[in-house]
């Protein structure tokens, strides 16, 4: 992989606002068309109302491509795939803070790795405005758990990965919320200490394919009554590296590179119309 994909992931917010007919936040980009098109012949001119974006940390489309077998089930319970460029620096709160504003980092405000509260329009605070419910179910210390704060939304914050699938699954069970965002650090965690390509941090790819297995088998179980749109979104890649941080830890995989293993992410989508 030598070159960069040519969307940027700052047109993916006003998508996911289209395909619920809601109005994008008011620095969003264009939306995506190969995302909207989808929306429109999978639903038949129809809107989804609900949206549950499944976020894993730090899968660089390189280990997308190279391990699709430790992701067989997001390829199973997903039909288009979304390739973009994340954006600079490629750390977590900056393209999160864009995934869900539709802006660029000098328009949302995170340009490094610091997680202040976003003050501008975001995808939250334009379901809101049209009456939707959301949630953010992500472990306190994550990005998606500080950067979103202050907003008429539910923040869910378990302590484990294991406990922010149970908190998932529970939402969707309880059918009270139109955006549900879920996030999960494991392989970006594993990653930095043990290398993007290790044993353990392949097992942590495994982890989250399963995971989102589990999410779709409750949306199918429990959703029945509702037009879906399921997301596997990563922020942005990773790769491999050989240092040691300025506390003396030994690294062995990092991003925020302007590289395509950092910038390149493949993202996959899935509707499921409504069956009762």
């Amino acid at each position: 992989m030598d070159s960069f994909n040519p969307t940027s992931l700052d047109t993916l917010c006003a998508a996911l606002c289209y395909a619920m007919g809601v109005d994008a936040p008011r620095q969003a980009a264009p939306a995506n068309k190969t995302l909207t098109d989808y929306v429109d012949t999978a639903l038949q001119g129809k809107k989804a109302d609900r949206i549950l974006m499944f976020n894993p940390d730090a899968i660089g489309q390189w280990i997308y491509e190279k391990y699709p077998q430790l992701l067989k089930e997001v390829n199973l319970h997903t039909e288009l795939a979304v390739p973009f460029a994340t954006v600079m620096p490629s750390v977590t709160p900056v393209c999160f803070g864009t995934m869900y504003t539709g802006a660029q980092p000098q328009v949302h405000g995170i340009q490094s790795y610091t997680k202040p509260v976003i003050a501008i329009d975001t995808i939250f605070d334009a379901m809101v405005r049209a009456g939707k419910k959301c949630a953010i179910v992500a472990a306190p210390a994550a990005s998606l758990a500080r950067i979103f704060l202050e907003r008429d939304i539910d923040y869910i914050a378990p302590p484990s990965g294991d406990s922010v699938l149970a908190e998932a699954t529970r939402l969707i069970l309880e059918d009270k919320h139109d955006l549900i965002v879920v996030y999960c650090g494991n392989y970006d965690h594993s990653s930095h200490y043990n290398g993007p390509e290790d044993i353990a941090t392949l097992g942590e790819l495994r982890a989250n394919s399963r995971a989102f297995d589990q999410l779709t088998y409750a949306v199918r179980t429990y959703w029945k009554q509702h037009n879906t749109l399921m997301g596997f979104a990563m922020d942005h890649g990773c790769h491999s590296c050989d240092k040691y941080g300025t506390d003396g830890t030994h690294y062995l995989g990092t991003h925020g590179e302007y590289i395509p293993e950092d910038i390149n992410i493949l993202h996959r989508y899935k509707i499921w119309p409504a069956t009762e």
